[in-house]
């Protein structure tokens, strides 16, 4: 591993100009040795992360790295199950920034301005609704039922159904029925389609 104070050397020379180089004045050879003895900054910053990353993992416990190794495994686990992409064990920071800001919107009501046939329910019609909708998360609203589901997936004791283990961001009331003329003149209601009133469930 290279340690911060190694610094590159001149390139090896021939007995000859080595002793050519001798009797040449003092001002040549300190100009040329300070051009070429630079000492390698990247390689400098990269053994003290690594001395950091060391020191942090000494200062562990046995207990301590279990417990950090079985977290890790566990995230793992998760985004696995998850059903998407796998997670990387150490996402970069500003992604844990998106996230982390993601994680505290409350459960909250929104709105889109939307065509009926963007709605995907298979009907044809330029006319424009608005189309409102639950967005959030649901952190604050943990119950014991989801702690306990969570605790069950994760001993395996409940594998093959699709539950989820925490609260959701839901619907709890709609709004009143929408009306639209298709693209053939007809005439359709659909109810419950927006939200009203959101909440955890």
């Amino acid at each position: 591993m290279f340690s911060g104070s190694q610094e590159l050397g001149p390139l090896p020379s021939s007995p000859s100009s080595s002793r050519d180089s001798s009797s040449s004045s003092s001002s040549s050879s300190s100009s040329s040795s300070s051009s070429l003895r630079r000492s390698p900054r990247a390689l400098q910053r990269h053994g003290s992360l690594l001395a950091q990353y060391s020191a942090l993992l000494e200062s562990y416990t046995e207990g301590e790295m279990r417990q950090l190794l079985s977290a890790l495994v566990e995230r793992y686990r998760q985004a696995v199950n998850s059903g998407g992409h796998e997670l990387p064990l150490f996402p970069r920071a500003g992604g844990r920034r998106k996230r982390a800001r993601a994680r505290h919107k409350p459960c909250e009501l929104r709105e889109l301005e939307v065509s009926v046939s963007e709605l995907g329910l298979g009907y044809e019609s330029d006319e424009t609704v608005l189309f409102r909708y639950c967005s959030g998360t649901c952190e604050a609203a943990v119950r014991s039922y989801d702690l306990s589901l969570k605790s069950m997936r994760s001993r395996r004791k409940i594998r093959k159904e699709k539950i989820r283990a925490r609260p959701c961001c839901r619907p709890l009331a709609y709004d009143d029925d929408v009306s639209f003329l298709d693209a053939y003149n007809r005439y359709y209601t659909v109810n419950e389609l927006s939200a009203k009133e959101c909440g955890c469930v």
